[in-house]
């Protein structure tokens, strides 16, 4: 074996490291079978958050189609949330994975977030072709890779024209990388062994439709917050008719979950690791949710979702036929607004029976 024979563009190349066929086969370059050459070396700048980095999956699966034969490397700040047998590096943004970056060259790589940070590693990048958000370094400002990821940069800087946007998220981010979006799915890191331990919710529903509440906003728009007592009539309607509710959510809402527990006998698991949070939603029928992470697990396990919605853009959110929106009748003030410009908050405009009828259309 000699140095000439080593297949540095294998895709099961691992630099530092024996690759899986040597490891597990002891094969060797220079008669190896499962030599596979990278063809498409393609790089996406997805820092967060948790959810963001959730819906831009999809890319994944698109470029998988349009190149086999690709090595596609993934940077963020979430690495867990991302399956690692559909990604083939995923690093977690530091220094030393902004070193490494940039001392590798791509075909495509693609920023997809207008922070600083990200795109700066754009700018910063070796690749053919560059797509989404980077920095200008003579005018020291955000700038566009191409003119296609203009409309997404005004949208995100100016209130009152996103708020006339009627693109989906996905729509945005596929036109940005000059592709056209056809349902592909979501991509979620889920761990079998926690959704089969979760199989105890079957039993407890005894036969029931199981839906799960996910009763909490996360704390940075309070405005999503539909109202304790109307979670307390939903999880009492549901019971009557024969529907076994669960009480879901993190460690912020778990005061809260074990108020509306104590309330309604309702079951509430309690909370868990992220990873493990998927497997327990894996065994349910149906999720209600504000637009939170919860949103985008729930459309990655391809659950039916009943979505709140007040302050977003509606068009935004693709439920990939899977889903009902409800949003106040009277509508929302406080576009991305995190404090609510009324007296009478409108989330009080979603009446239970709204939310019920929805779970109804969707089990």
């Amino acid at each position: 074996m000699e140095f000439r024979d080593i297949k540095f563009d294998c895709k099961y190349f691992r630099g530092e490291i024996p690759c899986s066929p040597n490891k597990s086969r002891n094969k060797i370059c220079l008669d190896c079978d499962e030599y596979t050459p990278v063809k498409t070396k393609i790089l996406i700048i997805k820092l967060g958050a948790l959810g963001d980095v959730i819906r831009t999956t999809p890319l994944v699966v698109k470029y998988r189609e349009l190149f086999p034969n690709s090595h596609i490397s993934w940077v963020t700040l979430s690495p867990d949330i991302l399956p690692k047998d559909s990604i083939d590096k995923i690093y977690k943004f530091s220094f030393d994975a902004v070193y490494a970056l940039t001392h590798q060259r791509f075909d495509i790589a693609i920023n997809l977030d207008k922070e600083i940070e990200a795109c700066s590693l754009l700018a910063d990048v070796n690749a053919d072709k560059k797509f989404g958000f980077t920095w200008n370094k003579e005018k020291d400002h955000i700038d566009v890779a191409t003119p296609a990821a203009t409309h997404k940069l005004i949208t995100g800087l100016f209130d009152n024209i996103s708020i006339r946007n009627n693109k989906s998220y996905l729509e945005e981010i596929f036109e940005i990388c000059e592709l056209t979006f056809n349902y592909e799915p979501y991509l979620l890191n889920v761990n079998k062994d926690l959704v089969t331990k979760w199989n105890v919710l079957k039993e407890k529903a005894d036969g029931k439709k199981i839906v799960g509440l996910n009763t909490g906003c996360g704390k940075r728009w309070m405005t999503r917050l539909w109202p304790a007592d109307y979670w307390i009539e939903l999880v009492k309607q549901l019971q009557k008719n024969n529907y076994f509710p669960v009480l879901l959510g993190g460690a912020d809402e778990d005061a809260q979950n074990k108020i509306y527990a104590t309330n309604t006998e309702a079951f509430y698991p309690g909370t868990f690791s992220l990873e493990e949070f998927i497997g327990l939603t894996a065994n349910c029928d149906v999720i209600v949710s504000a637009v939170s992470m919860m949103m985008h697990i729930a459309v990655g396990l391809k659950k039916p979702l009943v979505l709140f919605n007040n302050i977003f853009n509606k068009h935004e959110f693709e439920l990939y036929g899977r889903g009902k929106i409800v949003e106040p009748s009277t509508g929302c003030d406080c576009y991305y607004g995190n404090t609510c410009k009324r007296e009478h908050h409108c989330m009080n405009d979603i009446p239970v029976m709204q939310v019920y009828d929805a779970i109804l259309q969707c089990t």
